[in-house]
Formats: C-alpha cells, sequence, structure tokens
C-alpha cells in the first residue's frame, strides 16, 4: 500500500525534526518535504503535492493561518495545525480553522514529557484520517435558518429542555457552522462535547464565540444553565445535566473518553428524555453511541450527521450501524431539524 504523503512546515529545526522522526516512524507514512516559513510551505505543497500539510503557527516570513489560507486557494491540500499551548498560539490555531484547516493539535513537548505518547499517537492518529479528507465542499457554507411561507414559527422552547452536541475529528469546523446557522432566538441551551487536545478548550469555546453570535463557554460545576447559552465541555472533564445544573466531572473516562459523549447524551435521557435532543457528527471511533440509544429509548429526538458532509464518518456511522438512528442528516440540515424540532414541540405544548 502507498504512504501517505507529508508535507511538514515547521520552523523549529528541534521541532520540526522531532515531527519528521515521529512521522517517519509510522509504517503508513513519509515526510517528502519540510517547509522552514509559510511562504516555503507554499511552494513545497504546489511543487510536491503532498496528501497533507502539517502546520506551525508562529513563522517568520508568513505565519500559519496565512499559509494555510493560500494552500487551501492554490493548491488545496488538507491541514492539520500542530499548534503549542501557549495562549496566543491556540487563540491563532482555531482561527486558522477558518483558514480551511482541518484540526488542531498539540505539538508533542518531547521524549520523556508527561504527555509524549499521548500527543504522538494522536498526532499521527489524526494526520493518517485527514489525509483521506476530501476538499470539494471545504468552502460550502451552511446557510442561516430560514422560515418558508408568510407566517415565520415563534420559537418559544418551552418543552425543548436541552440540546446535546457530540463530536470529534473535524467537529470545530461542523459546530461552527451548526451554531451559525441558528436564528438569534433558538433558546435551548446547548451542550457541546468536541474531543480536542488538552488545552484547546477553551480556545475551542472563544472561537465559537467570535464566529458564530452566540455565546460560548466552558461549563462549570454546579452552573446553573440557562437559555440561549452554549456550554463545551473543559479539558479532560466529564459534561452532565442534573435537573437545572451542570455537572463537570473527574470520574474515570467511559470507553477511553473523557469527555465522553455518551455520558452527556445518558444523562440528557434521563432528565429530560422527550424534552432533549441529541446530535452525533462527526468524528473517529464510537462515542456518544450507548447515550444516543439511551435518547432514543427514552423518546429524545436523536439524530446523526450524514457521511458525505463528514470529515470522518466513524461516530455517525457507528450510531447508524447500532440502530441509534434510522437515517442520517446532512450538515446543512441540522440546524433546520433543530429548528423544527423545537418549534414543534413549543406548539404542541407537550
Amino acid at each position: 500500500m502507498a504512504k501517505l504523503r507529508i508535507l511538514v512546515a515547521e520552523d523549529s529545526p528541534t521541532a520540526r525534526r522531532l515531527l519528521v522522526l515521529l512521522l517517519n516512524a509510522d509504517a503508513e507514512l513519509e515526510v517528502i518535504g519540510e517547509a522552514r516559513d509559510g511562504s516555503e510551505a507554499i511552494e513545497l505543497c504546489k511543487k510536491l503535492r503532498p496528501d497533507l500539510v502539517t502546520m506551525d503557527i508562529q513563522m517568520p516570513v508568513m505565519d500559519g493561518v496565512e499559509a494555510t489560507r493560500r494552500i487551501m486557494i492554490e493548491s488545496a491540500t488538507p491541514v492539520v495545525m500542530v499548534s503549542s499551548l501557549d495562549p496566543n498560539d491556540v487563540r491563532s490555531s482555531m482561527h486558522a480553522l477558518n483558514a480551511g484547516a482541518l484540526a488542531v493539535l498539540a505539538k508533542p513537548a518531547g521524549p520523556g514529557t508527561p504527555r509524549f505518547d499521548r500527543d504522538s499517537r494522536e498526532l499521527v492518529t489524526t494526520i493518517k484520517a485527514m489525509a483521506q479528507v476530501k476538499l470539494v465542499r471545504r468552502w460550502a457554507t451552511v446557510p442561516p435558518y430560514r422560515t418558508t411561507g408568510t407566517r415565520p414559527i415563534a420559537l418559544e422552547a418551552r418543552q425543548i429542555a436541552a440540546v446535546g452536541l457530540v463530536s470529534s475529528t473535524g467537529g470545530p469546523n461542523a459546530l461552527r457552522a451548526v451554531l451559525s446557522a441558528l436564528p438569534d432566538d433558538f433558546a435551548p441551551p446547548i451542550m457541546i462535547v468536541q474531543h480536542i487536545a488538552a488545552g484547546f478548550a477553551q480556545g475551542l469555546a472563544e472561537w465559537l464565540t467570535t464566529t458564530t453570535r452566540r455565546t460560548v463557554k466552558l461549563a462549570v460545576d454546579g452552573e446553573r444553565f440557562a437559555n440561549n447559552m452554549v456550554y463545551v465541555a473543559p479539558d479532560d472533564r466529564h459534561l452532565e445535566v442534573a435537573r437545572d445544573r451542570l455537572i463537570v466531572a473527574a470520574s474515570p473516562p467511559v470507553e477511553g473518553f473523557r469527555p465522553s459523549g455518551t455520558r452527556l447524551l445518558s444523562s440528557l435521557a434521563a432528565v429530560f428524555g422527550p424534552r432533549a435532543i441529541g446530535v452525533i457528527m462527526t468524528g473517529m471511533g464510537h462515542d456518544g453511541v450507548a447515550g444516543l440509544l439511551e435518547m432514543r429509548d427514552a423518546g429524545s429526538a436523536v439524530f446523526a450527521q450524514d457521511e458525505a458532509s463528514c470529515d470522518i464518518f466513524g461516530m455517525p456511522g457507528a450510531a447508524l450501524k447500532a440502530g441509534a438512528v434510522v437515517t442520517t442528516t446532512p450538515l446543512a440540515e441540522i440546524p433546520t431539524r433543530l429548528v423544527e424540532l423545537v418549534a414543534k414541540e413549543a406548539a404542541s405544548g407537550t
């Protein structure tokens, strides 16, 4: 089987050498070029036509955000940002998603450090998955929700108590698309479990706030949740609900995940039953499927993103295979489905 061809863009010789060694150590990957700045990355991308580019943020001549933007225009290629945990780098890395990057990962600190093995495994696994992503639809946008006919739907939303969204690889861009398209008067609180590298959850919440017109914040244990708010599970913590409050817990991982989408969706099923909505979106693995089954059995509205609009169809595909959902939903239709479900419940008064 042909190896996946990787271009590494990193200005630090030490960090670049480490990335090259890590990637070349995998039998399915081959580093075919090394760029020392963003401008060189653009030229090598056009010349070498790699399957994927790993991109640093802070580089001389041209930074990683602008280089990513130019690559998407001139030679569309999957880009994964590999960022330090400096707050400025985290912020810039999240905004690189606007430029077309598919994922943001933590830069491995080096052999012998506590997180080296985990960060290295995540780097290799994500690169393999993202190198397969086709970029034809990368510029497609999800339109804002629009009602049809002469009478707009009133979104009182008193019957739907909460919405749970679960995503992993490719999730940040999908979450942005859904939140951006929801109308301002979409009231039910939204709880999000997004698998993302440790240290990036706060940056994700800030980025979603600036790009979606909604107020997004990290969940706080014991906080009373409110309408029109979006809550993101913090780094390495489960997010659940209990009556009208959030639970943020460091209890053991569920099937290897903390935060766990299943923990969130299971709690929504137990607390709200038919008054909750659960959605599984793009991502590797199967997290959230067991929780979505519980929501289905509790009478909640449940659905999963379709394969064509997913970066990675792992989690939605697992939900479909398990029977948690019967059909899947294109990303562009998820906001409309959410609005219509809320409006239907509000109108029925049930």
